[in-house]
């Protein structure tokens, strides 16, 4: 077993004490929107303990014995550890996003680097060749962007905007052009549109969209539920194509212990909340609207999946002790969580490594000849190749000194411990 200390990624959505609250420390002053757990050379996570490896960088350790940490399975066809797990606080809007599928990373980071442009650079839209399937599981209420709406739903919103005294005639004009486009299948035209094509050439009449139908919203008590999220996206990104985009999504609010999955296509973005997020391996976004950052409506369109689908939650399967397995489908990871009460054990699943967390409590985890007490906000590491060796795997819910550690907000549950394990599924 491997005990971890994990980077915090500094963004200007993230939340300025959640994370912090979590691992048990002063906050930073800054915005902290993930905390990283992991071997991804972005961030990868060091080994704190035992003290013959301390100080090593995960992906370094792992690459020393691929097959020892990894398992055979996992080195052959990933040759790396596939997941990366997070978790993820939320105080402001991410922008609207796509992750390309394994053969569109391929190609477009072939590409990339043969005109010479490095994955560094801001124009660059991929920065590794893997693809980047993920899933969210909240920890507090959650709010999030995902996926399209059937079209004519979408459309009822528009026409609710043409129909709004407060929008100018060009807006409403505008708006209710958009509605009879959707009502006739025109998903992907509009998405395009929308944000000025290729070109990025937004016209006159979505501008004027844009900047009327936030205060048409807010002024209005009738509005309806898929509508609520459009003034607080205008207040953060004003002017931008993706305030209208929302509307052609699904809104989704998720309470804690919900989970929804993303595979490559599914146009997202998460607006605010607290929760664990796991996902393969991979830093390929492409951006589609609120976000100052580089968009490119050409590769977009091509990654984007346009068709209209139900909302992806994840259901929990029920698992050995009371447990709970939430497998959304990847190939890369699934995610266990295991909810203890004082003195109760229960196993821990693993196929191949394993990444455990404990964000509430404390637990031993601990096996043949080995344990390690874990409190709120710390992690392990464990190997293919030991686990194997060490038989089943359990966890034990233990006092913790809870003067060490906070609940950001909305995450207080009664006296008990929480892990949550993410391995590979069985294969």
């Amino acid at each position: 077993m491997y005990r971890l200390e994990n980077h915090v990624r500094d963004y200007g959505w993230g939340a300025m004490t959640a994370i912090a609250e979590l691992t048990g420390r002063d906050p930073s002053g800054r915005p902290e929107a993930e905390l990283w757990i992991g071997a991804h050379p972005g961030s990868p996570s060091v080994v704190v303990h035992p003290p013959a490896r301390q100080g090593r960088r995960l992906d370094e350790l792992i690459a020393e014995a691929a097959e020892h940490h990894l398992g055979s399975y996992a080195a052959s066809r990933f040759g790396r550890l596939p997941f990366l797990t997070k978790v993820l606080a939320a105080a402001a809007p991410l922008s609207l996003q796509v992750h390309p599928t394994e053969e569109q990373a391929r190609a477009g980071y072939a590409r990339e680097r043969t005109v010479g442009l490095h994955p560094a650079d801001p124009g660059s839209n991929y920065k590794d060749e893997h693809h980047k399937p993920e899933m969210l599981l909240a920890l507090t209420d959650f709010v999030a962007l995902c996926g399209f709406r059937q079209p004519r739903e979408a459309a009822e919103d528009f026409h609710w905007l043409a129909r709004s005294a407060n929008m100018s005639m060009q807006a409403a004009d505008e708006a209710g052009a958009l509605a009879t486009r959707l009502e006739a299948g025109d998903l992907t035209g509009v998405f395009a549109d929308l944000l000025g094509g290729p070109a990025r050439e937004v016209t006159g009449g979505v501008q004027q969209l844009v900047a009327a139908a936030p205060a048409a919203v807010a002024e209005a008590a009738a509005a309806a539920s898929s509508l609520a999220e459009v003034p607080d996206l205008a207040g953060h990104y004003p002017g931008d194509p993706g305030v209208v985009i929302s509307l052609l999504l699904n809104l989704v609010r998720l309470a804690p212990g919900q989970a929804i999955a993303l595979p490559a296509g599914n146009v997202h973005a998460y607006l605010r909340g607290v929760g664990v997020e796991v996902m393969a391996a991979s830093d390929n976004v492409l951006r589609g609207g609120l976000t100052p950052k580089h968009v490119d409506v050409a590769e977009l369109l091509k990654t984007v999946d346009f068709r209209p689908l139900p909302i992806p939650y994840v259901e929990p399967e029920p698992a050995a002790g009371g447990t709970v397995v939430f497998r959304p489908g990847f190939a890369e990871f699934q995610l266990q969580r295991l909810d203890l009460d004082p003195g109760q054990a229960a196993p821990i699943e693993q196929h191949g490594p394993a990444i455990i967390l404990c964000t509430e409590g404390a637990a031993e985890v601990h096996a043949t000849g080995a344990s390690e007490v874990l409190v709120q906000g710390e992690s392990l590491f464990l190997p293919a190749e030991w686990s194997a060796s060490a038989g089943e795997i359990t966890a034990t819910a233990v006092p913790a000194d809870h003067s060490k550690t906070g609940l950001a907000d909305g995450m207080a549950k009664a006296e008990g411990t929480t892990l949550f394990a993410v391995t590979l599924p069985p294969h």
